[in-house]
């Protein structure tokens, strides 16, 4: 892939012309800076409120969009309040600093910003409000909720109290006035276990000055707000989130912006269009794109495992794309739920999941995999041990023989057993625990007998 090599110079052979800051040193891009003369306008329209959002693709790299926010901000469609993308080298205070140098090199309106909006997870504010000494860093209401919204999936909490949570969520999101805060405040305490608490960051939802810049929209413009907001995210993990080469990922966000913009000379920057992964009509939730997604994982599996194991992941994969899949993320965690079946998928390599499949073979199973479809990557050599790595295996038989254990096999059950009695127990009223653990209590005994007192 070839990619224009510029200095924070202007491209003047382009329609509209086109700022393009890059610097690269390896086959990899290094440093990326990008904006053209149509997003640096909007910027200098309205430059009071900067939002910014983080995207990470699996080699760890994160793409940084700067999108303009605030009452003034009348932009429709995905992406159109984007005014800068850049890929600093590193995350530390000397890559953001140098990030944030170069915006403001082709952006004099930097010095009208009055506040910058991030995520609970942006640890670099020293760095941040030393590059724009008179703005206002705040947490955005879009990043909060989306933490809070991944912090309830990751609980595993019982279904009603989940839902409950996530229905006050949204409509306290969409209303964000200081009573309705206070009131969801106040329905976390009562619902989240009080030593996981601490892990939600409550506290912000009753910090008054967070909210007083997202409190001026109506209860639709709110609506209206949030959902864009999840679909300009959405599509930047779709392109540049799903693919270990920086250069692939942005050649596929350019090209679905270059073709979903009327601005369309906005987007040239030299990448390739042939190396984008994006047929040139798929959208993020096309049919096409589900597709494209499927075969990549097959073809993955058929690459990296040998050809008794991806016998059986395949299998595990036939079930997920037949089934409906519900994935709450987290920052280490994710719950997947295939039908009425729930496990817990970890998903850092080699990812594992607690159920059977992937316990008795240490094989991707159906939640691993239906994790890798909703994120729409594909399978990694890392997330194999290496028993399985191809060449390594022999048989279907072999594996079938070696690897299932009776022993383990009761050991699943009744783990899982266990977890859910405890789960229902903990969370039923005082009258209902009473009433559920005398049964248990007279079940315990009547099987294995009085005589032998049984620790419940």
């Amino acid at each position: 892939m070839s990619l224009t090599m510029m200095n924070g110079l202007l491209i003047k052979n382009s329609s509209p012309p086109v700022l393009l800051h890059q610097v690269t040193k390896t086959a990899q891009l290094d440093t990326f800076n990008f904006q053209s003369c149509f997003m640096q306008g909007v910027f200098a329209r309205f430059p009071e409120i900067l939002f910014i959002h983080r995207t990470y693709n699996p080699r760890g790299k994160v793409l940084y969009t700067f999108l303009v926010d605030g009452p003034r901000v009348q932009l429709e469609g995905h992406l159109a309040r984007a005014v800068y993308f850049a890929i600093p080298t590193k995350e530390d205070a000397e890559g953001l600093a140098q990030m944030f140098q170069v915006f403001k090199k082709f952006n004099p309106a930097w010095e009208r910003v009055c506040t910058i909006l991030v995520d609970p997870y942006f640890l670099p504010l020293p760095t941040l409000a030393m590059e724009f000494p008179t703005a206002e860093v705040l947490l955005s209401a879009f990043h909060i909720c989306k933490f809070l919204q991944g912090k309830f999936y990751q609980l595993s909490l019982e279904q009603p109290v989940e839902r409950v949570l996530l229905t006050s969520l949204q409509s306290t999101m969409c209303s964000a006035t200081a009573g309705n805060l206070r009131k969801l405040h106040a329905l976390m305490s009562n619902c989240i276990p009080p030593a996981k608490l601490p892990e939600l960051h409550a506290h912000c939802l009753l910090n008054d000055r967070i909210w007083l810049a997202h409190r001026w929209r109506s209860q639709t413009e709110s609506s209206h707000y949030f959902h864009s907001l999840e679909v300009t995210t959405r599509i930047l993990s779709q392109f540049f989130g799903t693919t270990p080469s920086e250069k692939q990922g942005l050649a596929s966000l350019f090209r679905y912006m270059q073709q979903n913009s009327g601005d369309k000379g906005s987007f040239n920057v030299g990448l390739n269009p042939q190396d984008s992964l994006t047929p040139s009509d798929t959208s993020p939730e096309s049919p096409e794109m589900e597709q494209l997604v499927e075969s990549l994982i097959q073809h993955s599996l058929n690459a990296i495992c040998t050809a008794p194991a991806a016998q059986l992941c395949l299998g595990e994969f036939a079930v997920v794309q037949k089934s409906t899949h519900l994935i709450g993320s987290g920052s280490e965690k994710m719950n997947i739920q295939i039908l009425e079946d729930t496990h817990k998928v970890q998903p850092q390599p080699p990812a594992s999941c607690s159920c059977y499949f992937n316990q008795a073979f240490h094989l991707p199973c159906r939640h691993i995999l239906a994790m890798l479809s909703a994120r729409h990557q594909v399978l990694q050599p890392d997330m194999l041990p290496d028993q399985w790595a191809t060449g390594c295996a022999t048989g279907l038989d072999n594996i079938l023989g070696s690897k299932w254990n009776e022993t383990l096999d009761k050991h699943l059950a009744v783990t899982h057993l266990t977890e859910e009695v405890g789960r229902l127990l903990q969370y039923c009223s005082k009258e209902e625990f009473e009433r559920r653990y005398s049964t248990l209590r007279e079940l315990a005994d009547s099987w294995i007998g009085p005589y032998e007192q049984v620790q419940l």
